[in-house]
């Protein structure tokens, strides 16, 4: 088994900012930081446990490419990409669009190289150059609706890779399954219309952004029935999410029979999390992992890739990351150090109000077939 794994030294240069969620602002009191809550150390933490641990003596590195204007185009609005190049060039950077999204100067190239650099590995597993694939990119996409940037995000690397996927690979389904903590609300936008791409995001309700994401929001016109929404209260653990897994994603995702799976790997649901108040730990990603990998296996040909969403704490995702492409590789040498103590602190069970709220989500599968 051939596994990919990418990461460029440019996604650990996002530039995000002074503040600690919008800039630093005198009049507010909101002093500047070092360490805005998206900083990309995280991530490039991340990678570095990956380098150290062994990993990447079974995994084949792949170099990511810049997306071009007409990639990006597939997805989102001209204006929108305008908008993009003209923050990307202001000597200092500025706001993206939505008040709390900084691009840096010069930072449509890094989120041209993190969208193209998802179409890199989708392209490298469809023409069958890899099995399977996590690509570490940054900045984000799941928030990046049609028309603009959002929550953290420039363009929706994974909505990127699966247009490119269908309209030049010449595949006609793509799972998108997003399980990042917040809503998938961009990718649910751009793929509102189209059955060609299932959109699944397991988050927690009204997390991010505010009133996005409900059971009810089902697509419209061809699209309807293949966009799913798992809502689920705070507090949800490692037990919660399997039940989500077994109950809805893997279901729906034998209903669609996709030619291709994309991961939203977000590790946000993390119990050690600054941003959300879910309760997972690195067994729960792996266990999430073996299962959605297995499933890929038995749908079409093994062909899965994980694309890094969010996850803000620099202490815990390198080792739910970690957890992941342990499944990938089936090398598990290395255990997660902070297993033991979190471990005590709760989330292993289902319980009864978070299997109603997923339950909900069950008859949303019907329509698939």
């Amino acid at each position: 088994m051939t596994i990919g794994y990418m990461w460029d030294t440019l996604y650990g240069w996002v530039d995000t900012g002074t503040g600690s969620l919008t800039g630093a602002n005198l009049a507010a009191r909101l002093q500047p930081i070092s360490h805005h809550l998206a900083h990309p150390d995280t991530k490039r933490r991340f990678h570095e446990l990956i380098s150290t641990s062994g990993q990447l003596d079974h995994m084949t590195p792949i170099k990511p490419l810049p997306a071009r204007d007409e990639d990006i185009l597939r997805v989102h609005t001209g204006e929108h990409l305008e908008n993009v190049r003209r923050v990307s060039a202001l000597e200092h950077g500025g706001d993206a669009g939505d008040g709390v999204t900084y691009l840096g100067n010069g930072g449509l190239e890094i989120a041209m190289l993190a969208a193209g650099g998802a179409i890199q590995m989708v392209k490298s597993l469809v023409q069958g150059d890899i099995d399977s694939g996590y690509a570490l990119v940054n900045p984000p996409g799941h928030h990046a609706p049609r028309d603009g940037a959002m929550g953290f995000c420039i363009f929706n690397n994974t909505s990127v890779a699966a247009a490119y996927a269908r309209d030049k690979l010449g595949l006609d389904r793509v799972a998108i399954v997003d399980w990042d903590v917040h809503h998938g609300n961009g990718t649910q936008d751009i793929w509102w219309e189209d059955p060609s791409v299932l959109t699944i995001s397991l988050h927690q309700h009204l997390c991010f952004p505010p009133e996005s994401g409900y059971v009810g929001e089902r697509g419209a016109g061809k699209g309807h029935g293949y966009n799913l929404n798992v809502p689920m209260p705070p507090g949800c653990g490692n037990g919660a999410y399997l039940y989500a897994m077994e109950t809805v994603v893997l279901p729906a995702l034998q209903a669609f029979r996709p030619q291709l799976i994309i991961v939203g790997c977000g590790f946000d649901a993390s119990i050690m999390d600054p941003l959300a108040r879910m309760m997972v730990t690195s067994e729960g990603f792996r266990a999430m992992a073996r299962r959605i990998i297995d499933s890929a296996d038995e749908l079409c040909e093994g062909r899965i890739l994980f694309v890094q969403e969010g996850g803000y704490s620099p202490h815990y995702v390198p080792f739910c990351g970690l957890a992941v492409i342990q499944e990938l590789t089936g090398k598990r040498a290395l255990p997660d150090p902070y297993l033991d103590f979190l471990s005590g602190m709760g989330g292993a069970e289902l319980l009864d109000e978070q299997r109603t709220c997923i339950d909900g989500a069950e008859p949303l599968i019907e329509s698939l077939r």
